[in-house]
């Protein structure tokens, strides 16, 4: 009798993890092979010397925006932004979005444009108003806003992560059906037109324009990689695959106005997510598993700078255990990187060392 209970319980638990529904339909793809953590990408303490601000003030301050003071800006996961002081002290609610703010950057007039999760492409105003700029676009709502970057212009780049899973299912479930339910969006508030630059893309995270503005680059999470669009030139209108195969995957990326690029890695790749990208039925299965034994990023600052022409040119980490990570952001201002979170209680601050060619000629100047 006891054997034919546990060959029932063993029964129904195969068959839950076989058939039980589940929101995701899993495409085969072929991760590349991740390189090994060593030469350009050797593990390193170089982020322990980051400093924390803004301890329990709140939780997941995803991306930081400095404003010409040099105040600094965050979104937390109740909704609420909070401007901080140079030293992250001093906190004063700025608005309250009811949402999931993002992607943080101030537009040429002072504003501050997010990207929130729920609510869209906003716009908040130095009073604290918040207008609504967009919210759809080709007749399709956006479910998971990301990231912004706007152009010396006032012109909008922006991603719209998933059009398929929202912030409340996380990037898990897209990453895990890799169906390209991403986009790359701009919206020029002059005309109030919001046009689809680049769709099927995996996750569109991170968005950052070049220093001359003739290309915009966005993360694909789920692709490890970051393609860029060109917007000016011969090449306008195309995109082609800036960085291949990068060592973590990709989050935030932001370009610091002199040449360099910032991409923040969540973490490390993870071989078992690599190892089921051609099994499909293996990812369904993963996805009925309780959460802890799903894969798990690793607890691992990561940050990595690029030049224009794609040629890593930092590599900056943190594996002790109370690391600043993940690290979902990399924003400079002067010869400091401050680094956001997608779950932890701070935001955190990095020193570029004396001599890092990435530093400010003027420290004072922001090279946002």
């Amino acid at each position: 009798m006891k054997k034919t209970i546990a060959l029932l319980i063993i029964l129904a638990i195969a068959a839950y993890l076989l058939f039980w529904p589940v929101p995701i339909d899993p495409v085969a793809w072929q991760a590349p092979e991740a390189p090994p953590l060593e030469g350009p990408y050797a593990t390193n303490s170089a982020l322990a010397d980051s400093q924390s601000l803004a301890e329990n003030e709140g939780t997941g301050p995803e991306d930081v925006a400095i404003d010409g003071q040099g105040n600094l800006y965050v979104g937390y996961d109740d909704g609420r932004i909070v401007r901080f002081d140079a030293n992250g002290e001093q906190p004063d609610l700025i608005a309250d979005t009811k949402g999931r703010p993002l992607g943080l950057d101030f537009d040429p007039d002072g504003n501050l444009i997010v990207a929130d999760g729920y609510k869209g492409l906003l716009s908040i105003s130095l009073a604290g108003t918040i207008e609504t700029l967009s919210q759809r676009a080709n007749g399709v709502d956006y479910k998971f806003t990301d990231d912004v970057d706007v152009d010396s212009q006032g012109v909008i780049y922006f991603t719209d992560a998933s059009s398929k899973f929202g912030p409340a299912l996380k990037a898990r479930d897209d990453v895990l059906e890799h169906g390209g339910h991403g986009r790359l969006l701009r919206y020029d508030p002059a005309t109030d037109r919001t046009e689809v630059l680049l769709d099927g893309l995996q996750f569109a995270n991170g968005v950052a324009l070049s220093q001359q503005e003739d290309f915009v680059l966005v993360n694909e999470t789920g692709s490890y990689r970051i393609t860029r669009y060109w917007l000016k030139g011969e090449k306008a209108g195309s995109h082609d695959v800036f960085f291949d195969n990068l060592p973590g995957i990709p989050d935030g990326i932001s370009a610091n106005g002199n040449g360099t690029f910032w991409v923040a890695l969540f973490s490390p790749r993870n071989a078992m997510l690599d190892a089921m990208s051609d099994k499909p039925l293996l990812r369904k299965v993963a996805f009925r598993l309780p959460t802890f034994l799903q894969p798990q990023p690793a607890h691992h600052g990561f940050v990595l700078g690029l030049n224009e022409q794609g040629e890593v040119t930092h590599n900056l980490q943190d594996t002790s255990a109370d690391a600043f990570a993940p690290i979902t952001s990399v924003e400079q201002h002067g010869n400091t990187l401050y680094l956001g979170s997608l779950t932890a209680p701070r935001f955190a601050a990095y020193t570029l060392p004396a001599g890092d060619p990435a530093r400010a000629t003027n420290p004072q100047e922001s090279t946002q």
